[in-house]
């Protein structure tokens, strides 16, 4: 028998809420979106906007303060200091943003300044970083990229796999492809050429009623605004580690939303005289007591990794507290509702379709 956490037999009426669901993300996401706005984008750390990163370990002990002090004092651009380890390790990161400055004169700044404060001999260099504007920009291209084509990867999963239409999936394909030719001809930049290919793909989806498709990247999308947005709220850096935080918050939204449908396309098999929204709420139900169990425990790992993993992974584990708690959520309250909203069709499902799923899972 396996671990129920919730009743088998609860019914609650998720879908009665999907209005003010759709309302809360709604503005949740405009708040992030009007932030990343009015800021100019995410705070950038040194991985994609440039700069140098300098690891020193002191000979005696030191706070994050007594180092941040006489560097403010000397004009460092964008300055962060973050603790390596444990306190008696007297180990900290210390990063400067490229603002125009050449990078080598900012380590000399560094090393000037702390041995005026500290005195000679206090600390010793153990790694030094320097990442160009131009590197930078690369890796936020990069970044870019691997983020749309994951959600592209999705879409054409999504298609093949719950609704057997590998066709339609690449002809949602081929039209994105024509889209982004367009969008380059017109010189879009790398960002706009993003949004406007996730864009198109939507609109795809909505067109070629790949309505499982479009639901799942709906949620995807929505837990990775709501975790951009939050880190620009809340002014947090952005780089490298938060973008291999948001692929993850996407395969595990993604897995957590496959399980909820597993059970949508075996109700419609076997409850055909049901009402959509019924049997779409009655698979929620029952696949409730799994996604918190997973949910829950993959929380409580990343809150532990976000205590005592180092300020080294802080930002990763937070990004993956933001993805579980939006991924869950989503699976409930995004993925599901859209195809009730999107139902025309979903009712004729064939046996030989929910027979090639069932096969799917093997």
């Amino acid at each position: 028998m396996g671990l129920e956490f919730i009743k088998p037999d609860i019914n609650f009426n998720f879908l009665g809420y999907r209005k003010y669901a759709y309302i809360l993300s709604a503005l949740l996401v405009l708040a992030g979106v009007v932030s990343l706005v009015t800021k100019g984008g995410p705070r950038y750390g040194v991985d994609f906007a440039g700069g140098m990163t300098i690891q020193l370990k002191f000979t005696k002990h030191v706070t994050p303060d007594d180092i941040k002090k006489p560097l403010d004092a000397a004009g460092l651009p964008h300055l962060t200091v973050q603790r390596l380890g444990q306190d008696k390790d007297n180990s900290f990161l210390i990063s400067a943003s490229e603002k125009g400055e050449p990078l080598e004169q900012v380590r000399v700044k560094v090393d000037q300044a702390l041995k005026a404060e500290l005195g000679e001999g206090a600390f010793e260099v153990q790694r030094l970083e320097v990442v160009g504007p131009k590197v930078g920009a690369d890796l936020r291209a990069g970044a870019l990229n691997a983020i749309f084509y994951a959600v592209l990867i999705i879409a054409i999963y999504i298609s093949g796999r719950f609704e057997q239409r590998w066709l339609a999936a690449g002809a949602m394909a081929g039209g994105l492809a024509v889209g982004i030719w367009a969008l380059r001809e017109l010189g879009a930049s790398t960002g706009w050429l993003i949004v406007g290919a996730i864009l198109i793909t939507l609109v795809l989806c909505w067109v070629l009623k790949l309505k499982f498709a479009l639901g799942a990247l709906v949620a995807d999308i929505h837990d990775i605004m709501l975790t951009i947005g939050f880190f620009s709220l809340f002014n947090l850096e952005f780089d490298l580690t938060v973008v291999a935080a948001l692929l993850t918050i996407l395969g595990y939204s993604l897995n957590d939303t496959i399980i909820v449908y597993d059970r949508i396309r075996e109700r419609l098999h076997h409850a055909k005289d049901e009402p959509l929204e019924k049997v779409i709420n009655t698979a929620v139900n029952q696949t409730l007591s799994r996604t918190l169990l997973t949910s829950l425990i993959t929380l409580f790992t990343v809150t532990a990794l976000y205590i005592f993993g180092g300020s080294a992974l802080k930002d990763f584990a937070l990004a993956m507290i933001i993805g579980v708690v939006t991924g869950t959520y989503s699976s409930v309250f995004v993925a599901s509702p859209i195809l009730v909203d999107m139902g025309s069709g979903l009712d004729s499902l064939s046996q030989d379709d929910a027979q090639a799923v069932q096969g799917g899972k093997a």
